[in-house]
């Protein structure tokens, strides 16, 4: 998943860095609204965290030209003013969501996790080889044949097949699966049963073992 910052603070541009690559994330930067209106145009971008006031053109003004360009990528807008007007004038362009400065890391976390997870409801059916994915019906198969997963067990293969080609940590897939919910001291066994059972049933049906182990670090898919 590939988020843009915009934003001209360097302190929190580089904070949200750090805690979004940790999470698997793959980051760019933008220091300035013009720099930031050339990267979103490029419509490379799962998501954009956006500030209002920047140097040069203002966020409000990204978004509406990013919107006339039909560019649907999701917005977060990240602001220190707080003011209803401008959250209705953000939301109105075609934001997707809005945060007021200082705000919680683990808030926004949770944010950019619900509005990803909107988007992969939408998105197309994601495949590594017999095996495919349909985020929107939450349909598994594999050679064609129906692959009976639970719920949990989707999640997991979805955010495996989302990073393709990426190692994935388990702190990443439980913070993903569980959100908030996880206890980091007893998640990483039960990431190992989930997988377990994942391999089991696409190794039944004939599929091999596509998801990987890296010792130390999680997961893989290629």
């Amino acid at each position: 998943m590939n988020i843009l910052i915009i934003d001209d603070e360097p302190d929190l541009v580089d904070h949200l860095r750090r805690a979004l690559e940790k999470r698997n994330y793959r980051v760019e930067a933008a220091m300035d609204g013009d720099l930031g209106l050339d990267a979103v145009l490029e419509d490379r971008h799962d998501l954009v965290l956006l500030d209002i006031m920047l140097p040069g053109i203002d966020g409000f003004t990204i978004l509406e030209r990013m919107r006339r360009a039909a560019i649907n990528t999701p917005v977060i807008m990240l602001t220190a003013r707080d003011d209803v007007s401008d959250r209705v004038r953000g939301l109105d362009n075609g934001a997707d969501d809005y945060l007021a400065k200082p705000f919680s890391l683990a808030e926004l976390l949770a944010r950019i996790r619900a509005i990803l997870r909107r988007g992969s409801q939408r998105s197309s059916v994601l495949e590594a080889g017999s095996l495919t994915l349909d985020p929107a019906g939450r349909r598994a198969h594999l050679g064609g044949r129906a692959l009976n997963l639970t719920s949990k067990e989707f999640s997991i293969l979805e955010f495996l097949l989302y990073n393709k080609g990426s190692a994935v940590s388990r702190f990443n897939l439980a913070e993903h699966v569980w959100g908030d919910d996880y206890d980091p001291f007893s998640m990483s066994n039960f990431i190992d049963v989930h997988i377990k059972n994942i391999r089991k049933k696409i190794q039944a049906q004939g599929g091999g073992n596509p998801i990987k182990t890296i010792r130390g670090v999680g997961f893989i898919i290629e």
